[in-house]
């Protein structure tokens, strides 16, 4: 038995379209993970912080969100 993550909709039966919305949900987590993160900068938590919610060190979610943030912030 495979673990699935909570979903209202039933999985598509063939493998190629359950992909396809795996691939669709990883993207919409990525935007949703991007804009909490720049939320929570802009309320003044630090990378320590960030990274201890997201559960992963303060060098990777630094490495990963910094230079996409500081090209928001120059917009």
């Amino acid at each position: 038995m495979s673990p699935r993550v909570a979903s209202k909709e039933e999985p598509p039966s063939d493998p190629l379209s359950a992909l396809r919305r795996v691939a669709t949900l990883r993207t919409e987590l990525e935007r949703e993970e991007y804009f909490e993160v720049m939320r929570a900068r802009t309320a003044g938590v630090s990378w320590a912080g960030i990274a201890a919610a997201l559960g992963v060190s303060k060098q990777a979610v630094h490495r990963r969100f910094k230079r996409r943030l500081a090209g928001d912030a120059a917009s």
